[in-house]
């Protein structure tokens, strides 16, 4: 275990820690940034950037991502690889222990871990993966106008998605492995009653075709009767297989915060183990937790927007939460020793 107690360790170097990090430097923290066993989040998966703020032209994601540390590393702050395994947050300071063996001592703590989104596991899927093959509609739906596409789920996710792809591409078909879905119902009346939206029940994707310079070509579609085909179809028994051509693939599946390392801590999640921030005074919003001196920002906190502008937003509420909190502790310190003094000369 190192002795040295940091001011603040950022845990996550996507746009939401990457945000913090620079303001935290600014602010002369001098962070440390666990860049976490994906450096740069989900945004590396992302060939093209059109809707980040001062950019017309668009940037690719691993771009934004690289320019954003040289950011942060030009005002102070210093990155390591790494990520939290699991970590002390009852008391001061705070202990975390990484997965490289080492033990970080700090005094405040942002988790800017972010949230994976969940994969299919078709054939195809690793190499396609940001070349056609996409988890964010509203990230890259715009780039597949004139495309037939498919939208892989039955939540309300996947039905948001088809609606905005509807926009942009010639036929969106939702697949889904059963013949109902989990939708709410008002979601899927407006899937259903979209014209250039089609259903593709009891139908699971297998396998996706293209590369990485043509982009998605293709999918294999595997249906049965009964739902759920991708077990029979594993298994060996009958089921209908159908090439498609498609230019675009989208997982609508859900995501997974990273946050296992806060199931056992008293930093607050809900039930899907997204972190819950807390209220503090008249601040319409905040980014601190249950647990004093943990923040929290972007994906790992955000179930609604997770987008990379609102990531780099909280990560700089985030910054400015935790500068502010390191200052009213520091405050409340000065003030007791300087009462103890008092009490000494007397």
């Amino acid at each position: 275990m190192t002795e040295e107690i940091r001011d603040l360790v950022i845990a996550g170097s996507g746009v939401a820690g990457l945000s913090a990090a620079v303001y935290a430097a600014r602010a002369d923290l001098e962070p440390l940034v666990l860049e976490g066993d994906e450096p740069g989040g989900q945004l590396t998966l992302t060939t093209d950037v059109e809707n980040y703020l001062g950019f017309p032209e668009g940037v690719g994601g691993m771009e934004l991502i690289q320019r954003g540390k040289e950011q942060a590393e030009q005002f102070g702050a210093e990155f390591r690889h790494g990520s939290i395994g699991s970590a002390e947050l009852d008391g001061q300071p705070l202990e975390l222990s990484l997965s490289t063996g080492e033990t970080l001592r700090t005094r405040a703590l942002i988790v800017a871990t972010g949230a994976s989104a969940r994969w299919v596991g078709a054939e195809g899927e690793d190499e396609l993966m940001g070349y056609g093959l996409s988890t964010c509609a509203t990230c890259d739906g715009a780039f597949h106008r004139g495309d037939d596409v498919l939208v892989v789920g039955g939540g309300d996710s996947a039905m948001e998605e088809a609606l905005f792809l509807a926009k942009f591409a010639d036929s969106v078909t939702v697949v889904h492995r059963r013949d109902e879905l989990r939708a709410s119902e008002i979601m899927a009346d407006r899937a259903r009653g979209d014209e250039d939206i089609e259903f593709a029940w009891n139908t699971e994707l297998a396998a996706i075709d293209g590369s990485q310079e043509e982009g998605v070509t293709g999918a294999t579609l595997v249906s049965h009767t009964d739902g759920y085909p991708a077990e029979k179809y594993e298994a060996g028994d009958d089921v209908e297989v159908q090439e498609v051509d498609v230019g675009g693939v989208f997982y609508a599946i859900g995501h997974e915060p990273n946050t296992d390392f806060l199931r056992d801590t008293p930093v607050a999640l809900d039930d899907a183990g997204y972190v819950r921030t807390t209220s503090v005074g008249d601040a319409w919003a905040t980014t601190a937790t249950a647990a004093d001196g943990v923040f929290a920002a972007g994906d790992v906190m955000d179930r609604e927007y997770q987008q990379a502008v609102t990531a780099a937003g909280m990560g700089s509420m985030a910054a400015l939460d935790t500068e502010e909190w390191l200052e009213s502790v520091e405050a409340v310190s000065a003030d007791s020793t300087g009462s103890i003094a008092t009490e000494a000369d007397d």
